[in-house]
């Protein structure tokens, strides 16, 4: 085999993964206004003569099914981003639906300020496309402070675990109404869930709950598994 088609194979097996991920498409930060907020990480800019739809990148907020949060989420979204307001994007990739997915700076990171504030969680699967700590650390605060999402305990469903149920057919009282039951940890939603004697290490237990395992702080004061220290 010559050179030329062995490397042709080899570019065709690492992108092969990507299929039904986000395309890459990083590219230099533009102008844009703010044309419609279709829900709390969705909304429309013109960009040059172009309208654009752009997926706020990094993030995950509630879907409009989840009520009242994913109203909620968007209400607040339309607070910080006014029609015909002026923002920068940071583009990230194109998604499969089109869209463009960016960070969007308006006289903040807004994708930064939805988790802050709770109207959004940080999403995982795709950090790595933003500063992740920034990200997990407002998260952190936002779920300290009892901000939006957060106003019940352990967190309300997360999206990507309402949707997934949703194509699945999940008809559990959780999935309709978007809420986790008091008491119920989001790790436990995705099957996962630890004990202090379990982890081992009080550092690796600080990070399992700024990754949203709360239930490891038994006492409510930000620390978790104090008996590792």
């Amino acid at each position: 085999m010559s050179l030329r088609p062995l490397a042709a194979l080899l570019l065709a097996v690492a992108m092969a993964p990507m299929a039904g991920s986000p395309v890459a498409a990083a590219g230099p930060e533009v102008r844009a206004t703010v044309l419609s907020i279709g829900d709390g990480d969705t909304i429309r800019v013109q960009q040059g003569g172009k309208r654009i739809t752009i997926r706020l990148a990094c993030i995950d907020a509630p879907e409009m099914a989840q009520a009242p949060y994913g109203a909620q989420s968007r209400a607040y979204l339309q607070t910080r981003l006014r029609i015909g307001a002026p923002v920068t994007l940071r583009p990230q990739a194109v998604d499969r639906y089109g869209r463009t997915v960016a960070e969007v700076i308006g006289e903040v990171n807004l994708n930064l300020a939805m988790v802050e504030d709770g109207q959004a969680f940080a999403y995982r699967q795709y950090l790595g496309q933003c500063n992740a700590n920034e990200y997990l650390d407002a998260e952190y605060r936002a779920s300290r402070h009892r901000f939006g999402v957060w106003q019940v305990p352990g967190g309300i469903t997360r999206p990507w675990d309402f949707r997934r149920a949703r194509r699945s057919g999940g008809s559990s009282r959780a999935v309709s109404s978007g809420v986790v039951p008091a008491g119920t940890a989001p790790a436990a939603i995705a099957g996962q869930r630890y004990r202090c004697k379990q982890i081992g290490s009080f550092a690796k237990a600080q990070e399992l709950l700024r990754q949203g395992h709360t239930y490891l702080d038994g006492n409510g004061d930000g620390v978790a598994c104090e008996s590792l220290r």
